[in-house]
């Protein structure tokens, strides 16, 4: 069974779960890290390896959050994003995060609306900071 298969399983807990996250990414050791952490402050994850996959989820899954790489195969984060703000009817909150140090791409980013944007290596509390202001999990 795949990690994703695992995060998607329908059944009773379905109902019992916190808000929704997807994972963009195609570091598999980031990703772990980060279900792990999301997980275990009880928000539900769900998982894409690539840009593709990642808008083939957004829309099956309507995530209340996306966290987005920026550098992936097949779909940049940028074309992610550009896609996920034109084609959303109420805005999905995404936070971009990358290894690019460059100003020009953060700045790029915040004019297509993303919500924070995150600098790798980070800490995974600065992370779970950011989600916990955008998606609180009492509401």
């Amino acid at each position: 069974m795949t990690q994703q298969q695992a995060t998607n399983e329908p059944g009773t807990a379905e109902a019992k779960r916190g808000p929704r996250i997807l994972l963009v990414d195609d570091d598999a050791e980031i990703i772990e890290a980060m279900r792990y952490a999301l997980q275990s402050r009880g928000y539900d994850v769900v998982i894409a390896r690539d840009g593709n996959q990642g808008l083939v989820m957004a829309e099956r899954e309507d995530p209340d959050l996306v966290i987005l790489d920026m550098m992936m195969p097949k779909r940049s984060g940028f074309l992610v994003l550009e896609r996920l703000r034109r084609t959303r009817k109420v805005p999905t909150k995404i936070i971009m995060v990358t290894a690019n140090e460059g100003n020009r791409h953060k700045a790029y980013a915040e004019m297509l609306g993303v919500d924070d944007y995150i600098r790798k290596p980070f800490a995974m509390d600065r992370l779970l900071a950011s989600v916990e202001r955008l998606l609180p999990l009492s509401s």
